[in-house]
């Protein structure tokens, strides 16, 4: 059985690599003090100033979890969520917005752009620490699922065609 003794003990791509955290916001201020506060993990953290950089952060930093503002130029918030979430090759990053925003309707709308969680403005540095964390421990559990599926499917299409009625 060495093979799934090295199916055990091999880390997977994501075990082999730090967590990555993109924080999208417009304000500078705003980015540096949740750059701050995500300091304490264990964690590569990117910025991107608006919605556009965003997903060009996306595509180059490849984040686990991204913090997202709404009100951003070029692309809100909203847009880029949806975006992301819509394309099978990021749909899986774990998107916190963040906003001032407090209404019904916005929230609402977060929800229907995909967003997995959301945040009011001012953040609280605890709280906004634990969802992070949670959040990559999220994302690594659903990648570590997709990976075994993935090595169950090849296992399967290993196994020669059972014999029928016996």
């Amino acid at each position: 059985m060495p093979t799934s003794q090295t199916a055990a003990t091999t880390p997977s791509p994501a075990a082999a690599r730090r967590s990555r955290v993109l924080i999208a916001d417009d304000n500078e201020p705003n980015r540096e003090l949740l750059e701050v506060y995500l300091a304490e993990l264990d964690c590569d953290i990117a910025t991107a100033v608006d919605g556009r950089d965003t997903l060009d952060k996306v595509a180059s930093h490849q984040p686990d979890v991204i913090l997202l503002d709404v009100m951003m130029p070029k692309l809100s918030g909203f847009e880029v969520c949806q975006r992301l979430k819509s394309d099978p090759a990021t749909s899986p990053i774990m998107i916190m917005m963040v906003t001032a925003l407090g209404e019904l309707g916005d929230i609402e709308r977060a929800v229907e752009a995909g967003t997995d969680d959301f945040l009011s403005k001012p953040v609280n540095k605890i709280e906004l620490v634990k969802r992070v964390e949670n959040m990559l421990k999220l994302r690594h559990v659903s990648d570590e699922l997709e990976r075994l599926r993935n090595y169950i499917s090849t296992m399967d299409d290993d196994q020669p065609p059972r014999a029928k009625g016996g």
